[in-house]
């Protein structure tokens, strides 16, 4: 099968590779759209020990399945595997799970290529409506479905009920997304760029503004930076709820002496529950997201091209769907 696979820093290429096979219990799925994630950045860029070259990444992915009970099923995947016996697994806690795995990382291989392998409770049913370049947002959506769940969720009743996104790519969007369907209607994102935000603007019709001013109830960091941190930091009131979502840069940027003096929760969140995955999978065919029409489409083929643009801050879209 062809593949985009990481090979060193900065360095992807489209060559053939073994095919995947599915081991007993396991479906094969022929993608047909496959998301670039913050985190393949991460890898490409060669910031992410967890994802040693080489190795094919991507795991944000919808296709078909092939052969089987399901032959032809057309389905979205959950790349979150868990043990399903740990303490958090039976806590339905899955996300935390010590032994969890997920494809695109060792021994894993990811989704852009032609042919993935997994476990059939690990696909959910795309009805016909809904297009496999839509499906393949399901990962990402899920990540931030489960941050504005959390966030909700510890915010007082008693805060002011607004938000501020920090950053507007594909999660700081799913974010203002999740919000809004969870009962959040007062939503910002913050965006530097200046093409960026006039495309959220127009094309997903989102409050976006260079940097955030005044304070918010609850506030989303998106991006995970040091920079970003600072900006959550200051942005969230009184008693108010920063959610961290972004694994930009480990260290910095928290105003910790603010936090603690004026009461502000801060929750870390990471991936999703399979009850999220399946709850936004919901929300997305059911039209709660909105028309989810905000990416822009390249051939696998391309993807290197597709990375060194996403490098150099060449792209509006806040996420790139690559088609092998």
């Amino acid at each position: 099968m062809k593949a985009l696979v990481y090979d060193g820093v900065e360095t992807l290429r489209f060559r053939d590779v073994a095919d995947a096979e599915p081991n007993a219990g396991q479906d094969l799925v022929r993608i047909a759209s496959s998301g670039i994630c913050g985190s393949d950045m991460h890898a490409y860029l060669g910031h992410d020990d967890r994802r040693p070259a080489p190795l094919i990444l991507g795991h944000e992915a919808a296709g078909t399945i092939v052969g089987g009970a399901r032959d032809g099923a057309r389905v979205t995947i959950n790349p979150l595997v868990s043990c399903g016996a740990c303490q958090a697994c039976n806590a339905t806690r899955e996300n935390l799970c010590p032994d969890r795995k997920i494809i695109s990382m060792p021994p894993k291989e990811g989704a852009f290529a032609e042919l993935v392998a997994m476990r059939p409770q690990n696909l959910v049913a795309v009805p016909d409506h809904v297009s496999l370049d839509i499906a393949a947002l399901a990962e990402p959506l899920s990540v931030s479905w489960h941050a504005a769940r959390l966030g909700l969720a510890a915010l007082d009743a008693g805060a002011t009920q607004s938000a501020l996104i920090v950053g507007g790519g594909a999660i700081g969007l799913a974010a203002s997304l999740a919000l809004k369907a969870q009962g959040m209607a007062d939503v910002t994102i913050a965006e530097p760029s200046d093409a960026r935000r006039v495309f959220l603007e127009n094309q997903c019709n989102e409050t976006c503004v260079p940097a955030g001013t005044g304070t918010y109830g609850l506030v989303v960091d998106a991006v995970g930076y040091a920079a970003t941190r600072e900006i959550a930091s200051a942005r969230t009131e009184p008693g108010g709820v920063i959610v961290h979502i972004g694994l930009g840069e480990d260290l910095g940027g928290l105003d910790v002496r603010r936090i603690t003096l004026q009461e502000i929760t801060f929750i870390g969140t990471y991936a999703y529950t399979p009850q999220d995955f399946r709850d936004t999978c919901a929300a997305m065919f059911d039209g709660r997201l909105g028309p989810l029409d905000w990416t822009e489409k390249r051939p696998l083929s391309n993807g290197a091209a597709a990375f060194a643009d996403l490098r150099a801050g060449r792209v509006a879209a806040p996420k790139i769907i690559l088609h092998p």
